[in-house]
């Protein structure tokens, strides 16, 4: 298996970029990571943030670890985005992924992603409000397409999110919006596909699981997050934690389906009130377990 980390793990904890990024690669002895935006907001003023973010891809690059994308992550995943209800609103989605692509760029990194967006609690059970706004949010990410493309980058990710009010929650939702998208856009849009996200039994039913997601868009999955989970909330456990999923597992999926390109993001949320070496630990071992399957 590729294994990779979000680095959602260091978040509050581990800012300094010549820290995290010894962190990464002698601790936890790993060479590809997926930036999450938690670390440097893409609000913040431009020169203060590219700055940030340039220091950080910088420091991985002297430690031999590959910054393969960056990320949305709590703080991005709190707003509805393009999918929100009034025009102001989605307008500020579309500016906090313009600006996220920009940090992307200054780092020097191909790849950014982040769920698609969120309708309100009304709009989501409006069938028609739902194909309006869809339609517009479509129309939002081609333009957003080309900004990528004109900053050089080389793909676009969309994160499926278990939750109904939101799109692409299914994986016939995740098939359908790549279906609307390609051809349309300036660059690939691509899924990162959540171990958790689409094993949650709540609204999936028998359908939750990855080879269900495998048989229905397989083919457009790019990269994965994986975490453990009891399939009835999105616990972003670490394997440490008994769960559904073992590193076995993961293990047979990826010879299973031939997998070569992708990469296996360990995704861990941990509580703040977490010890900062408790964590080190937690992770330390989770990886020697993924990389022992």
């Amino acid at each position: 298996m590729k294994l990779g980390l979000n680095l959602s793990f260091a978040v509050k904890r581990w800012l300094e970029a010549e820290r995290l990024a010894a962190l990464v690669a002698d601790d936890l002895d790993t060479r590809y990571v997926q930036f999450t935006w938690d670390l440097v907001d893409p609000w913040w003023p431009e020169a203060q943030r590219d700055a940030l973010a340039s220091a950080y891809a910088q420091a991985f690059a002297r430690a031999g670890v590959t910054v393969e994308s960056s990320f949305g992550g709590l703080a991005s995943y709190s707003y509805n985005h393009i999918l929100a209800p009034t025009p102001e609103l989605r307008d500020l989605g579309r500016q906090h992924l313009v600006r996220a692509i920009d940090m992307t760029a200054a780092m020097e990194v191909p790849v950014a992603g982040m769920p698609f967006g969120s309708f309100s609690a009304d709009d989501a059970v409006d069938p028609g409000k739902r194909r309006e706004i869809y339609k517009t949010a479509l129309d939002i990410y081609v333009g957003i397409s080309r900004h990528a493309k004109a900053r050089g980058l080389e793909m676009l990710m969309v994160e499926p999110v278990p939750l109904s009010t939101e799109f692409p929650s299914t994986a016939a939702d995740a098939l359908r919006l790549m279906h609307d998208l390609e051809g349309a856009t300036d660059v690939p849009v691509r899924l990162n596909v959540d171990w958790g996200h689409a094993m949650f039994k709540p609204l999936f039913g028998d359908d939750a699981t990855m080879e269900h997601w495998m048989t229905v868009c397989g083919e457009y999955i790019a990269a994965y997050h994986i975490q453990q989970t009891d399939g009835l909330y999105d616990r972003h456990w670490n394997f440490t934690h008994d769960g559904l999923i073992s590193p076995a597992d993961l293990s047979a999926f990826w010879n299973r389906h031939k997998l070569k390109d992708q990469t296996f993001f360990l995704e861990v949320v941990y509580a703040f009130e977490e010890p900062d070496a408790t964590v080190l630990s937690d992770m330390q071992a989770a990886m020697a377990l993924l990389r022992s399957a």
